[in-house]
């Protein structure tokens, strides 16, 4: 309808997946957050069953194993109820070449206050919703400057995440990355690099980092549900380690992998 309010100002949640080999991904898990987000703005949400009956119709009709796949919910014109959309897309071709060279990324400085998404709960902290519109002029920006991505800093240098994706870092055994209570999106993706990092022996600290933490450490990387983890081997223009990809994203990568296709 095009008096939505999810089309005139945003005012929808949405969750994007990977399917492979005809299942979605962590399903139950997105199904959650994209509730959560959609209860933040006020929209309801239609009942998890109907969503996931939605999903595998869709997936059916496009007849595409291995895809992505994004709900989005809005809480639907004046006097209906909400409106559910789920759209299957294909795999960008090029992740494979970019996961094994490895991406260059910019930093870009907010003009916020960390605690200010803590402090502030109605700027929506964590939600994923369809105001998206700085998110992808960052990643315009890293293009323009010769990047593949960016991550966002506070307005005091804190690591954040990117327009997409949870960041990553790695100092020997240690993996470090911005907490939640930033007010970054609990990223599905990243739970489960969590736990599988546990199983590959090592240890996981969150925080409030600022960019040099980053900046110094031996590997960094990305994480998200259709990209899963992308090595970042460039920050700024300066090489991440030794710039080439990281055993930790390599053992990650085939850990999530293994995961999802069983």
């Amino acid at each position: 309808h095009a008096d939505d309010p999810g089309l005139l100002r945003g005012l929808a949640a949405f969750a994007t997946l990977r399917v492979y080999r005809g299942r979605p991904f962590a399903l139950d898990e997105h199904l959650a957050r994209l509730g959560r987000s959609a209860a933040r703005m006020g929209r309801e949400l239609p009942p998890a069953t109907e969503l996931a009956a939605l999903a595998r119709q869709a997936i059916e009709a496009a007849g595409e194993a291995d895809c992505s796949l994004r709900f989005t919910v809005t809480g639907g014109p004046a006097g209906h109820g909400p409106v559910a959309l789920v759209l299957v897309g294909a795999i960008p071709e090029d992740l494979e070449a970019k996961r094994s060279t490895g991406i260059g990324v910019i930093t870009l400085q907010l003009g916020t206050d960390p605690r200010a998404r803590v402090n502030a709960p109605w700027l929506l902290d964590g939600v994923k919703s369809t105001s998206y519109a700085v998110n992808m002029a960052a990643r315009d920006e890293a293009l323009r400057r010769g990047a593949d991505d960016a991550v966002f800093l506070a307005a005091d240098g804190t690591v954040l995440e990117g327009p997409i994706t949870n960041v990553w870092w790695r100092r020997g055994e240690r993996l470090h990355t911005p907490s939640l209570d930033l007010g970054i999106l609990a990223g599905v993706t990243r739970a489960w690099v969590w736990r599988l990092a546990g199983d590959l022996g090592y240890e996981v600290q969150e925080g409030w980092y600022p960019r040099s933490e980053m900046a110094s450490a031996e590997e960094v990387f990305t994480s998200s549900s259709v990209r899963e983890l992308m090595p970042v081997v460039r920050l700024d223009g300066s090489a991440v380690g030794d710039g080439l990809p990281g055993p930790a994203a390599r053992s990650l990568q085939a850990a999530l992998r293994r995961a999802a296709e069983s």
